[in-house]
């Protein structure tokens, strides 16, 4: 017979406030990104625009931008949902190819 786990120690408030310290040390130390996060929104928000067909474009602003469920958009456009999972991926390949240099 296996021996018996005790059950782990639920976290003291102690635990929260270090797991609360370690958080805002990274906050405070680590670089801003921010001027690279812009760079990656302009050339996504360009690649959308100029790599996906009119039909990739509407799936993946319905799925990304408007938070539906392939389901639902499925049933919205009148397709099988295995259509918008491959159209969604389809697009997701292009912009991934595109934007991979802007990293």
């Amino acid at each position: 017979m296996a021996p018996r786990r005790k059950p782990e120690a639920p976290l003291t408030i102690r635990d929260n406030e270090f797991i609360g310290d370690m958080a805002a040390w990274r906050m405070t130390h680590s670089e801003d990104n921010s001027e690279q996060l812009e760079r990656l929104r302009r050339s996504l928000r360009s690649a959308r625009a100029a790599e996906l067909t009119p039909r990739q474009g509407q799936m993946l602003r319905m799925y990304y931008d408007e938070g539906k469920s392939m389901t639902h958009i499925a049933a919205l456009l009148k397709v099988n949902k295995s259509t918008v999972s491959r159209t969604i991926a389809r697009g997701r390949k292009r912009l991934k190819r595109c934007l991979k240099y802007c990293l």
